[in-house]
């Protein structure tokens, strides 16, 4: 509940269980224009789960999503414009170095907008925009949503614990029987009890996919992989990949990572036996070992980008399954007291410590007991000196 500050405790007791996310109302029908992510698989499995409708705006037809266009030129005009660092439409209304003014943080941003929203926008008097029912009247959102609540009545809709799962991305895949499921060229499950039961068996699935097996995956967090239970519903099990070892956290990489690993394993020749074999390449790649060409000021400004996206995303992908993450755990707070994501440096000391748990794994699994120490270079000479005196006899 970052922006309605409302404890999720409340929601939840108002709800009767845990609640996946934030409480929202699902709209009738969308209006979007025609870029690619909204015509993704992801986009249209999504509103049919949630029950919307898409519809395209036509080409060049700005009007056809007046309300969206409006409030995003109203943004720029009365929020963006006035902030240190803005860019423009044009690089005629560039300053002189905006890059260096940019100083707001995503959490600092993420408030400022809040804030300008609750202040500024919902408070604005509309003007020759002001409703037919009310002429001469003057009129802000807040007062529009009060007379809507009071004529219509609001219906809170919380979203069900597992429609965070609903909404991931579905793969249609068969159950090995020893290595779990492949997702993405890494493997799945292999010690979840959760498949055994439907291992090497056809699911009752018709159709296009008739007889597989549906695995949900967040691409934001490739660690572990969904599968709901085909006797109960409403429970899901967490399958973590195969590589990952049993002690020590592996940091969340995201889809693209995982792709690059792929890559990379492929280009030094490795065939791997087990995904487990994957993990010093994976461990290498999120900057457990780190060469001096790309030191924190070797990096240039696209891949500090990536690297703090990916470390955003994937605390971004653990609050949405467990809620807030408290600092102590992945997060830290700055000098306002607001929590913010930590950025990749933080990863790169994750990473190492995991592998220096692979590192000690290893050791202790090719000598089980601990050795006994070796005798000092003393003793061997004391031993053979011929001033040692004998030992007492017992009597």
């Amino acid at each position: 509940m970052a922006l309605s500050r409302v404890p999720a405790g409340v929601v939840a007791s108002f709800a009767g269980h845990r609640v996946a996310g934030l409480p929202f109302f699902a709209p009738e029908t969308v209006t979007t224009d025609h870029g690619g992510p909204y015509k993704s698989h992801a986009v249209v499995d999504a509103q049919r789960v949630l029950g919307c409708n898409i519809l395209p705006a036509r080409t060049l037809r700005p009007q056809d999503k007046a309300a969206c266009e409006r409030a995003f030129g109203a943004l720029r005009s009365l929020l963006f414009e006035q902030l240190p660092g803005y860019t423009g439409v044009d690089v005629a209304d560039r300053g002189a170095d905006p890059e260096a003014d940019a100083v707001l943080t995503m959490a600092q941003m993420e408030r400022l907008l809040a804030e300008w929203v609750v202040r500024v926008w919902q408070n604005r008097a509309l003007g020759e925009h002001a409703p037919a029912w009310g002429p001469g009247e003057e009129h802000s959102p807040n007062t529009l949503f009060a007379a809507a609540m009071n004529q219509g009545g609001f219906a809170l809709q919380i979203p069900r614990p597992e429609l965070y799962y609903e909404l991931l991305p579905a793969h249609y895949v068969m159950i090995h029987s020893q290595r779990g499921v492949k997702i993405g060229g890494l493997w799945y499950g292999r010690s979840c009890p959760a498949l055994k039961p439907c291992e090497g068996k056809l699911s009752d699935r018709g159709g296009r996919h008739k007889g597989k097996w549906v695995i949900r995956s967040d691409r934001r967090d490739r660690r572990a992989v969904f599968f709901q239970d085909p006797v109960d519903p409403s429970a899901w099990h967490v399958l973590r990949w195969n590589g990952l070892p049993p002690e020590g956290e592996i940091p969340a990489f995201s889809d693209k990572t995982a792709e690059e690993l792929l890559r990379e394993a492929r280009a030094s020749g490795l065939s791997p036996q087990s995904d487990a074999d994957l993990l010093p390449v994976l461990l290498k790649l999120l900057g457990g070992l780190v060469p001096a060409a790309q030191w924190p000021t070797q990096l240039d400004k696209k891949e500090k980008k990536s690297r703090a996206r990916e470390a955003a995303q994937g605390d971004q992908a653990a609050s949405d399954r467990h809620g807030p993450v408290p600092a102590a755990a992945g997060r830290a707070e700055d000098s306002h007291g607001e929590v913010v994501p930590l950025h990749w440096p933080k990863q790169a000391a994750q990473a190492s410590d995991a592998l220096d748990a692979e590192r000690r794994r290893r050791r202790e699994q090719a000598v089980p007991q601990r050795p006994a120490p070796p005798g000092s270079l003393g003793d061997r000479l004391r031993s053979t000196s011929l001033l040692l005196l004998p030992e007492e006899d017992e009597q």
